[in-house]
């Protein structure tokens, strides 16, 4: 048998036949980057381009490509989209793209996500062509996919061969990546900070903290407020352990994201978001004001925590006495129980008692 699925025994272009395959929710992620100029960087970090809207409208263009994947690659099947994301990121000479698909279907969506960072790189590349004629568009590969046979497979194994990371299917607990640190992702919701107009001082803060207790958080994701829907999308398409968001959860017109985070959530946690505000309380009485919340999206901890430095203080301080207890008792750990001598005794919580 030829092992090309793609061709037939006598080498021949075929499409595969999925039909036998089961329906299980598949997730792609895919990356790429324009590498181009420390002025053009600044030009579309400050929308100044005569090209207006330049990352909205690649945005645009990658999202349309996902979906008209099966007409631009003539053997791939079309298959209905649950949701695509398109995030983008800004290096001294180079902008990233990053393209979360996700699905509930019989095959892979790995090619649309790689179209999706494709034609979005495309379309930057034609923005800023005028400027930067020498601009490079490249660096596209897939970097996780989760669902089908394979389970959970990522590009960065220990060896650096693109191999499996888990045997679990896609609705299973995020696992740890190959040198045992789990994944969590820092959302930064600010229109002035993704514009490039002021600087991001909370996300840093956060993804420092959570690479300190064994977390795998890479720089924050920084998107203005009208975008952090599609952010929080995005984010939880890939399953982090952890995924921690902040800005955006006051009263002002543009504050958006306990929305964005309510309509992925499958179970709230008010407990934590109070906690995290009566600690504001102590020191600011407007943190009273913040609509914040926490709450389970599949095996993910989703988190809001303020814009401002001193709340996020405050709330990562709440989250060292919780956030370990959640993320084991989500990965199915138990209650501690105590030792049956002091089991009368104890005034410690019992089993029933034990406060989550």
């Amino acid at each position: 048998m030829n092992p090309l699925t793609h061709l037939d025994d006598d080498g021949r272009a075929r499409m595969v036949d999925v039909g036998a395959k089961p329906v299980t929710r598949r997730i792609a992620i895919a990356e790429g980057r324009l590498d181009t100029t420390a002025e053009v960087i600044g030009l579309v970090r400050s929308d100044g381009l005569k090209k207006a809207d330049v990352l909205p409208t690649a945005r645009i263009a990658g999202i349309q490509a996902a979906k008209r994947t099966s007409d631009l690659i003539p053997l791939a099947h079309i298959v209905p989209l649950d949701a695509v994301s398109i995030d983008f990121g800004f290096e001294e000479r180079a902008i990233t793209i990053r393209a979360t698909v996700s699905t509930t279907a019989r095959t892979g969506i790995e090619m649309e996500a790689l179209t999706a960072v494709a034609v979005a790189g495309l379309t930057l590349h034609d923005m800023v062509k005028a400027i930067d004629p020498a601009a490079q568009t490249g660096g596209i590969r897939l970097i996780e996919k989760r669902g089908g046979k394979r389970g959970v497979w990522r590009a960065d194994a220990a060896d650096g061969s693109s191999a499996p990371a888990s045997a679990h299917g896609a609705d299973a607990p995020s696992v740890p990546d190959a040198a045992g640190l789990r994944p969590a992702i820092v959302l930064v919701s600010s229109t002035r900070a993704a514009a490039g107009q002021a600087e991001d001082t909370t996300g840093p803060v956060i993804v420092e903290w959570l690479r300190e207790r064994g977390y795998d958080a890479g720089a924050p994701i920084v998107v203005a407020d009208a975008d952090i829907a599609d952010a929080v999308r995005g984010a939880v398409a890939g399953s982090p352990v952890v995924l921690i968001t902040t800005g955006g959860t006051g009263v002002n017109p543009g504050d958006r994201t306990p929305e964005a985070t309510l309509a992925v959530l499958d179970q709230e946690l008010p407990g934590v978001a109070e906690a995290i505000r009566a600690a504001g309380r102590a020191a600011t009485p407007t943190a009273a004001l913040s609509r914040a919340l926490a709450g389970i999206a599949g095996r993910t901890v989703i988190v809001n925590l303020p814009g401002s430095r001193g709340g996020v203080a405050d709330g990562l301080a709440v989250l060292d006495g919780v956030l370990p207890h959640l993320v084991d008792q989500l990965a199915g750990g138990d209650h501690a129980r105590p030792a049956a001598s002091d089991s009368l005794h104890s005034t410690e919580p019992s089993e029933g008692d034990a406060v989550v």
